[in-house]
Formats: C-alpha cells, structure tokens, sequence
C-alpha cells in the first residue's frame, strides 16, 4: 500500500507540474461542453428556396408567406423563370424549389384540388429528409386553413370525425434536443480525458527514458498500473463534477434520478475506459502510436455509441458491434439516470457490460506491461 501511495503522488506531481495537461483536462472540456450543444444543432433552420410562382394570386402569397414565416425557410429567389431556379438548385445554392402553377387559386377553389410542384436537393440527405417533412407540416396546415376558409360547412362536418390524436412528450417535455445531447457530450469528453491521458502515460516514460528505472526497481506490476490509474480517476471523476453544473446551470438540466448510482456506474465506468488507455501505452513505443491508435478506437466509439443518431437506426451488424463499445453503455445510463430517474434495476445490463469491460482491459494491460531490464 505504502508502494502505490508514493507512485499516486509522484503522478499527481507530474500531471500538476504540466500545465497544458491541466488545461486539456480542466478547461477544454468545459468550454466543449458549452460550445457544442449550442453548434449540434439537431433543428435545421435557413433552407433556401426557390420559388416558381406562376399564379401571383393571393393565395400563393398567402402559400409563400405561411412557408417563409415557419422559421425554417428562407427566400432565397422568387419569380416566374423555372429554368433559372433549377440552375440554382444544380449550383447548390438551394435547398429546394416550389412551383405553383398558373390557375392555382381557381382550380383550388373551384375544383377543391390542386398540385404544386416540389424539388428537393437530396445532397445532403438529412437536410432534404427534413426540408421535406417541415414542408410537408406546414401544407397541410395551409390545406386546413383554406379549407375553413372557403368551405367551413365542410370542415363542420368533419370536425368531430375520424380519430384525434394528442402527443404527450415523456421525459422531454418541450423536446428540447440539448436534454439528450448534454449528457451524451459529457460521457464523451470523459472518455476522451481518460482515454487520451492515459494511452499517453506509460508510452512517456519510455521516451523520456524513466521507464528503465521503474523497471529494475522492484515495483509490482499491478501496482505501477493502479498508480498510472487513480489519479486519472478521480480527475475524470472532479471533471465529471464540473460538467453537471456547467449542464446545470448553463443548460438549466435537472438530474432526475439518484447521484449516488449515477457516481456509482461513472467509478465502473472510467476503470474500463482508463484499462483502455493504459492498455494501448503498453503495446505503443511511441507518443504518437498512441494517439494514432486511441484516435482510431475513439472515433468508432463515437460514431456507433448513439451520441448523434440511434442506434435503432443502425444496421444490425453494426447494432451487434455497438456491444463491444463502452462509450455506448455510459450514455445510455447517464441520460436514463438523468432525465428518467432509472434505478438500479433497470441498468443491470448495461453495469454487468461496464464491468466485464474494466476487468479485461485492467487484466490485459497488467498483463501485457512487460517489465524487462
């Protein structure tokens, strides 16, 4: 005990000495978590759109107006030249095009039917999938209001038919995307402290030469790894900290479940991700091997931990894959603790697949670190 006592403050000496590791580990994830919820924006707003309005009746106007007040919309040319509307969409400098027909308000009218045709920049498929569901709303809100308008024995009649549906949102009640983002954002700069720091550790004292002191002192094994460990735990732990109140108080989130199992699962948590990273410090030779190789992990972990898209929507060879992923497990439970107020039952599988993690990594790293004279 006294052996791991002296190696945990030798580390915390070394980390306090740096003052650049102090500002990764301090000051740049909080000012990621407020930078990034704020340019993670899941609403798309400031599509442009290019308008064929060959009718230039009122209700066109109307049509157009409703469109460009929505707030996701905005005016980017209007005219009668379908030809050069279309060149601004295969410039791609609009998202998409509107043609109303010449007779639009008669035929609508008259006729109670009419067409307009739509085009969509499918580029960006996201951007054209929600472009089109957005314009999709606000059609037939403009189809209602015109019906009540011109025709209100009809919609008297249909008033009190069919089926009426009321959404009630669980959880999120304004569905306020920052809810599900923030607690996300922050497993995720957790992770890369832990991950990051320490791939780094081990692979610095091979190139600074100390390792070979270390090596021929008669330190066990277990013990260099545990020491090279605690310290970046309760680092990641008191950065953790910081990030709920910075989600607190900027963000306004209220934590639902309880601390205590939120703080229990973290613990389990960071063991896995700090094995991860002194895992790799044992097989790298260099500072930047690690970082090739932590860079490589990291970015799977994040693109396949349902941070940004479900993890439902995901085929299911890669929904089989995310199991492997700790990353995937931490923001399940940090959201599910913090907007829901899970307890402990309802996150068994995910604290049994933290903890098969935190001892394979921690098995293998000590038993990879090759101490050799």
């Amino acid at each position: 005990m006294r052996q791991l006592l002296i190696l945990i403050r030798k580390e915390f000496r070394q980390i306090f000495r740096n003052k650049s590791i102090l500002a990764i580990i301090f000051v740049a994830p909080m000012m990621q978590l407020i930078i990034l919820p704020l340019a993670a924006n899941y609403e798309i707003k400031n599509i442009s759109l290019a308008v064929v309005d060959h009718d230039h009746s009122s209700l066109s106007r109307d049509l157009l107006k409703d469109i460009t007040s929505s707030g996701y919309f905005r005016l980017l040319s209007y005219g009668e030249d379908y030809r050069a509307a279309f060149e601004e969409i295969e410039k791609d400098n609009a998202d998409l095009l509107i043609e109303i027909p010449n007779g639009f308000e008669k035929k609508l009218i008259r006729e109670n039917h009419e067409k307009i045709f739509i085009g969509i920049n499918a580029i960006n498929g996201t951007k054209a999938g929600l472009a089109g569901t957005y314009l999709s709303g606000i059609l037939q809100k403009f189809n209602r209001k015109i019906l009540l308008k011109y025709q209100p024995q009809i919609a008297e009649a249909t008033k009190d038919s069919g089926m009426e549906i009321r959404t009630s949102l669980w959880f999120n009640q304004h569905y306020n995307y920052r809810l599900s983002l923030v607690p996300g954002i922050l497993v995720f700069l957790v992770t890369l402290i832990g991950g990051m720091l320490t791939s780094l550790n081990i692979v610095s004292e091979k190139e600074i030469g100390t390792i070979e002191q270390i090596n021929v002192s008669p330190i066990r094994k277990s013990n260099f790894i545990l020491g090279k460990m605690i310290p970046f735990w309760i680092l990641a732990n008191l950065v953790f900290t910081l990030g709920l109140l910075v989600s607190h108080f900027v963000y306004g989130i209220e934590i639902q479940g309880s601390l205590p199992l939120l703080y229990g699962i973290l613990a389990v948590y960071l063991v896995a991700i700090l094995g991860y990273g002194l895992l790799i410090s044992t097989f790298a030779e260099t500072q930047q091997q690690a970082m090739f190789i932590n860079f490589f992990f990291v970015m799977i972990f994040i693109l396949m931990s349902g941070l940004f898209t479900p993890i439902e929507s995901m085929p299911n060879w890669a929904q089989k894959l995310t199991w492997l992923n700790p990353l995937r497990y931490m923001i399940e439970v940090n959201r599910l603790v913090i907007l829901k107020n899970s307890s402990f039952n309802d996150l068994l599988t995910e604290f049994y697949a933290l903890l098969t993690m935190a001892v394979l990594f921690n098995t293998f790293a000590v038993w990879n670190y090759k101490k050799t004279s």
